[in-house]
């Protein structure tokens, strides 16, 4: 009498046994036992975006760390996303879900909120405890800078309206304090940075902490118009080189 044995076998005639024998234990029980199969999801841009969309919410309400991106130049989104794969930003939630993007995805990830313009939500209630000395130098080295430490105004590269210009320079209004803060503090401590030359990095290490502060504070406070998009193009010469805002 003839005996069978799978070890016998050629490898690839082993390995399609196993499928084989697989086969009952991988087919889902809901459908063994005739129950309807769910839908599969849609594979849409928005779908695939609601991780994004669970920090980075669409109606921001100005309570969290987190910063809107919706409505602000592609480029800028495209290269901020791209510092996170390349590790010029360090974020660990930000930087697992770019890691394996390809630059394509990432572009259209960045033109989709690009492409967003929700309303604003309201400014922060007034704070006593805020001294108002400082709101004042925060407005002052917004608008007007300080020339006496070679601290340029945010809005000569930001823009008047403090909106931001294509292809890459972002608007500063309806962001968290404590996210304006933070990103002074990483330019500051070499762990954030962009294309050379890094011209943010340069301005954070020329303001002091009580600058920082002032700046974080009055901006945190400011409400602009939902009319008011990112300039066509900032105006020329900016007052420092920046790599990350070179014309194309």
């Amino acid at each position: 009498m003839l005996t069978f044995s799978a070890l016998t076998l050629p490898l690839r005639s082993r390995l399609a046994l196993v499928g084989l024998l697989l086969v009952p234990f991988c087919t889902p029980a809901s459908a063994s036992a005739g129950a309807t199969v769910a839908a599969p999801v849609a594979d849409a841009l928005t779908a695939r975006l609601a991780a994004c969309i669970s920090c980075h919410a669409r109606e921001e309400k100005r309570d969290a760390y987190f910063p809107r991106i919706a409505g602000k130049p592609a480029t800028y989104l495209y290269n901020q996303l791209i510092n996170f794969r390349e590790g010029r930003r360090n974020y660990p939630l930000m930087t697992y879900m770019v890691a394996h993007q390809s630059d394509a995805y990432l572009a259209e990830m960045a033109d989709y909120f690009s492409r967003l313009s929700p309303s604003y939500p309201p400014a922060p209630a007034s704070n006593n405890s805020i001294d108002q000395a400082m709101l004042t130098r925060g407005q002052t080295l917004v608008e007007r800078g300080d020339a006496s430490r070679k601290i340029p105004a945010c809005a000569a590269c930001h823009g008047a309206s403090l909106n931001g210009g294509h292809p890459a320079i972002p608007g500063l209004l309806g962001l968290p304090g404590d996210y304006i803060n933070a990103q002074f503090g990483a330019w500051r401590n070499q762990v954030r940075h962009a294309a050379a030359p890094d011209c943010m990095a340069e301005i954070a290490n020329r303001l002091s902490s009580a600058d920082v502060a002032a700046v974080s504070q009055w901006l945190s406070r400011q409400t602009p118009s939902l009319s008011t998009h990112p300039a066509a193009r900032p105006t020329l010469p900016l007052p420092l080189d920046c790599g990350s805002a070179r014309q194309p």
